[in-house]
């Protein structure tokens, strides 16, 4: 058994077997992996807002669907995968706050999946697996030896997409 590899919020890292990769905390957040399931390279990222050109501050590229995603994909190619065999997981993007309101702004987790799902189309990478939505935060942890996402929720039964 190898390491779990720990992402942090508005992070990003590699994994290749036997080691792991989670990423705690995910509510209106997305966590997306991209792997290479016959080279069994792997990468995840925490993503936080859906688009850097609508903030300034945007010097933490994981951060951002659209240029999050962009880097993830360049460091797992770097690391030996092979575009046309990649596919992705994704998990998050929760409303997790109740609003009396029908303002999009406020709907994060909505735009996050949206954002993510617009940015891997871009880069011609299919969503295999998702478990977004809800009302509840979830955290998850990737082996690229099985390409199992498994989700764990409070108060729910864990399960893996």
């Amino acid at each position: 058994m190898g390491e779990l590899i720990k992402v942090g919020m508005a992070d990003a890292n590699i994994c290749l077997p036997p080691d792991r990769i989670t990423t705690l905390g995910l509510g209106s957040c997305i966590g997306v992996v991209i792997y290479d399931p016959i080279k069994k390279v792997s990468g995840m990222v925490h993503i936080m807002l859906p688009d850097s050109t609508k903030i300034q501050n945007k010097e933490n590229r994981a951060k951002f669907a659209d240029t999050g995603i962009e880097d993830l994909l360049a460091n797992i190619l770097a690391k030996g995968a092979i575009k046309r065999n990649l596919v992705a997981k994704i998990a998050g993007g929760a409303q997790m706050f109740a609003f009396s309101t029908n303002n999009d702004m406020l709907k994060i987790g909505a735009r996050n999946a949206e954002a993510c799902k617009s940015v891997l189309a871009k880069f011609g990478i299919p969503i295999i697996a998702e478990d977004t939505g809800a009302n509840f935060g979830r955290t998850i942890e990737f082996d690229p030896e099985t390409g199992q996402l498994l989700v764990r929720c409070v108060g729910k039964n864990t399960y893996y997409i």
